[in-house]
């Protein structure tokens, strides 16, 4: 068996995925504490006396409602997390196997010595327990506590005190039982309600980062329309006019269309401007929201940007604030890293970038071939004599190293805002 394929699944996960995962698996090991209970009490005085038929309608019951609980934790958390309909089949049957089992197991053991609860009575207070574990996780509050108290525990009174277990004894075990169970559905509540809360931040968080661009496309619009708007309305204006004086014969026609030359060579100009700005990058405000927006997703981010970055020419700058911004998006989706390093130095009139974290899913490792954010910021960097490379990293990591010349063509101003 390969215990490797299983380990890189779970590193290929996210930080949901393996909250979910963690918690699912945490409710199966508790329907096990149920026949390592029967087998306990196998090996103690008071069940070695038990009669032989009890012994084993013991061990079926705890063994087929270990399995029932394990077959309905999954769905039970899947409706908590709104995925699926309520597994209300599998409640009921879960309920009456449970209860059928107690039945059994209570009439087939000895009668309660001088009214007081037989041995194995610890077995079917174990079992109630354990059994309303899921069934906690797959109903409401009140249905659930209507099932434990009507539906078990009532059900349970009778055949107990058929087996001659006292009226007042009988009260105190189904009131401890009923305690138990409680505790049991309280903590089983808590760990799905955490995988909820853990799906929906995640949820938050990508819905945050989509809200994000939306802003900024819809600023970007704004200015776009506050610019065009009204050079467009008087490019439209006075077109008309002009071909309303061109059908008169009128010299003041060829006036007007010069100034819509004129008009709409200013817009052209101001389009340059905004896109200019828009495509602008200043590399201290950059590693500040880089670190800001690292630190809010749980990534400790370390900035080492020398001894003065401001001393590089503003092109430089932009072009390095790029390079930020790109990688600190590659973190953010690409892996489920804990720690980032970003690192400037200059030297022999080049300028050096590495952006380095952890936390890359095996499945995700670099193949040598950077992706379409990359290739992109590549061709910019090639742009100014830079260029873009992935120097190996440690394991589980990943590292992006950008170089950029601190003279000419770096410092010429940058062809894609013209």
């Amino acid at each position: 068996m390969d215990l490797r394929r299983p380990l890189q699944r779970w590193r290929a996960c996210g930080k949901p995925q393996r909250t979910e995962i963690y918690i699912r698996w945490s409710l199966y090991l508790m329907a096990l504490i149920q026949p390592l209970a029967v087998l306990a009490l196998l090996g103690s005085p008071e069940g070695s006396a038990l009669p032989r038929p009890v012994l084993a309608a013991s061990l079926t019951a705890s063994l087929a409602g270990t399995v029932m609980s394990v077959a309905l934790f999954r769905p039970a958390l899947a409706h908590y997390l709104g995925r699926s309909a309520r597994p209300t089949g599998r409640v009921a049957a879960s309920a009456v196997l449970t209860v059928g089992c107690a039945w059994v197991v209570l009439l087939l053991g000895p009668a309660a010595p001088d009214g007081a609860p037989p041995p194995h009575t610890a077995l079917i207070a174990t079992a109630l327990v354990l059994w309303f574990a899921p069934v906690s996780i797959a109903l409401t509050d009140r249905g659930a506590a209507t099932l434990a108290g009507a539906g078990a525990l009532l059900l349970t009174a009778p055949v107990l005190l058929l087996s001659g277990t006292a009226p007042a004894t009988t009260l105190g075990l189904l009131a401890g039982t009923g305690a138990s169970m409680a505790l049991i559905a309280v903590t089983c509540r808590c760990s799905a309600w955490l995988a909820k809360v853990v799906w929906e931040l995640d949820d938050a968080r990508e819905r945050q980062s989509r809200l994000a661009v939306a802003e900024e496309r819809l600023r970007f619009s704004r200015d776009l329309h506050d610019v065009l708007g009204r050079n467009l309305t008087t490019i439209a204006l006075k077109s008309e006019l002009a071909v309303q004086l061109a059908r008169r014969g009128r010299p003041e026609a060829a006036d007007q269309m010069t100034e819509v030359q004129r008009i709409a060579q200013e817009s052209q100009r101001e389009v340059r401007e905004v896109v200019r700005g828009y495509r602008t990058a200043d590399l201290r405000a950059e590693v500040a929201g880089a670190r800001s927006v690292l630190r809010a997703a749980g990534v400790d981010c370390t900035v080492d940007l020398g001894p003065d970055p401001a001393a590089l020419p503003a092109v430089a700058q932009s072009v390095l604030g790029w390079v930020v911004r790109e990688a600190t998006t590659n973190v953010l989706r690409h892996s489920e890293a804990g720690h980032c390093t970003v690192r400037l130095r200059t030297t022999g009139g080049l300028a050096v970038l590495e952006v380095e974290n952890d936390g890359v899913p095996p499945g995700r490792k670099d193949t040598g071939q950077p992706g379409t954010g990359l290739a992109g910021l590549g061709e910019r960097l090639a742009a100014h004599g830079g260029g873009l490379s992935l120097p190996a990293a440690a394991a589980g990591g990943f590292r992006l190293a950008a170089t950029l010349p601190l003279t000419s063509p770096a410092s010429a101003p940058e062809v894609a805002a013209r």
